[in-house]
């Protein structure tokens, strides 16, 4: 790689203040894109879909003056539609779905001076935490070949860690961000329900608990991208409340003295291993020393109930999905998707409205006494994972048992969840690394809509930790 060879030390608002002052230009720093991609992607599939060519159009017509002008950006292949550009989800079925216009998230990121030049791999319509599907086959972690780099946003997770680009788009629907950053070492935060807007085509996607945002190397590129996407569209079903002030300003200020909870499980009845309870331990000495309160406290939450609650989610989602290609106007054909999409689908043909009512009743329960525990705790600290990332192929979605197939995903990631049921903001930060140098990560949580105050933690926690130094053994 010639020209910005630095490229891969900043993030994105870094790479943004360069281009601004004029230090580097927009054309080099999307050629040192292009050239990671080109070098690192064959051995990580994490790009499905290269627009190169796209990119270099953007930037000839001129790209728009925002805070992240001339910035690479890539976006995951599910959901966020590209006007003109194949959006598949990951699946043979829905491969010739072409959008007809940018959604909202794209637009707004395309507002914001992003140079989009590239597609992430998912696996199929997001139904996993893993990132395997039988379309592109299998995306790999950067610190470990052999290792899942987790799901559905594996793809992005992948390309950020192998700093292909500093950040990218990702959803998180039980996981999906937080999952994927946990396993390739990197920061993901799922937003408050309603935070950012799934127009024009949705109101809303798995009954409320999807979020779109993104993964990055660092919490001020989080901060920094969603005040350019969460903000309301007219439409929307429901929006979390416009912030005291911009996100990216919340990392510059301390925290202050905060009440923190923490649960390695206990009575929720999840169960995580002793790789990430100890890091959650070694993490809360590094938060004392802040002088914050910590103490032990489960959250008012039944592991098993918030499973139950999901599953009758997913299935109704799956039978809908089935039903949704704009063009084919048919169910799929054997082969056409995958087993467990089958298979979940056709449970959900046995899911009734009031199946549906009672699964969302019970979530708006869990929130409202989540609403209660943060009245005492500013933030609520879980392990990121359950256990270590496993093989590729372990959670498989062309497994001829779904019920096997769903207890594996609950047994990897029982954590995350539950805050897509609840609704609150939840952030996975790398906090450490294994004897052997996997990343560690834990989970941080605050009260709907109060993003500020993760950021500020996270920030504070950054500082001292300095997560964004560490790199894959494949690319130091």
């Amino acid at each position: 790689m010639t020209g910005f060879v630095e490229y891969e030390e900043y993030d994105a608002v870094g790479i943004a203040e360069l281009i601004r002052d004029k230090e580097v230009k927009i054309e080099e720093v999307m050629e040192a894109a292009i050239s990671l991609a080109e070098t690192r992607n064959p051995e990580i599939n994490a790009i499905v879909t290269k627009l190169y060519d796209y990119a270099q159009e953007s930037i000839s017509i001129g790209l728009p003056k925002g805070p992240f002008t001339g910035v690479p950006y890539l976006i995951k292949d599910l959901g966020a539609g590209i006007k003109g550009i194949p959006t598949t989800g990951g699946s043979y079925f829905m491969s010739d779905v072409i959008p007809s216009q940018d959604s909202e998230t794209v637009a707004r990121l395309k507002k914001a001076g992003f140079c989009i030049f590239g597609k992430t791999n998912t696996c199929e319509f997001g139904m996993s935490i893993t990132c395997e599907p039988q379309l592109y086959g299998a995306t790999f972690n950067p610190w470990d070949l052999s290792l899942t780099p987790g799901g559905s946003s594996g793809g992005s997770a992948s390309a950020v860690s192998a700093r292909i680009v500093p950040s990218a788009h990702a959803s998180d629907g039980f996981g999906s961000i937080r999952v994927p950053a946990s396993c390739c070492g990197l920061v993901g935060l799922k937003p408050s329900r309603g935070r950012n807007s799934f127009a024009p085509s949705l109101g809303e996607r798995i009954g409320g608990t999807v979020a779109e945002h993104a993964v990055s190397r660092t919490v001020r590129d989080q901060a920094a991208i969603l005040d350019v996407t969460g903000y309301p569209k007219d439409g929307d079903p429901y929006f979390a409340p416009v912030p005291f002030r911009p996100f990216h300003e919340e990392v510059k200020y301390d925290p202050g003295r905060l009440n923190i909870a923490f649960t390695f499980g206990g009575a929720t009845s999840a169960i995580a291993d002793n790789h990430h309870k100890q890091i959650l331990e070694q993490t809360i000495k590094i938060i004392e020393g802040f002088g914050h309160n910590v103490e032990e406290s489960d959250p008012p939450i039944s592991n098993d109930e918030s499973q139950d609650i999901f599953r009758t989610l997913m299935a109704a989602n799956a039978a809908q999905i089935i039903r949704s290609h704009p063009n084919k106007k048919r169910l799929p054909k054997e082969g056409e998707v995958e087993r467990v999409v089958a298979l979940t689908a056709r449970k959900g043909e046995s899911v009734y409205g009031h199946d549906v009512f009672i699964a969302q009743s019970r979530m708006h329960a869990m929130s409202r006494r989540m609403a209660e525990f943060h009245k005492k705790y500013d933030i609520l600290l879980t392990p990121g994972l359950g256990h270590m990332p496993p093989k590729l192929g372990w959670i498989d979605m062309m497994l001829d048992d779904d019920d096997e197939y769903w207890n594996r995903v609950a047994l990897f990631s029982p954590f995350t969840v539950w805050f897509n049921q609840t609704g609150q903001p939840a952030i996975s930060l790398p906090v450490g690394q294994t004897n052997d140098g996997f990343p560690l990560s834990i989970q941080a949580v605050s009260s709907f809509a109060n993003e500020a105050m993760l950021f500020r933690f996270a920030s504070q926690l950054e500082k001292s930790i300095k997560w964004e130094t560490k790199r894959p053994i494949t690319y130091l």
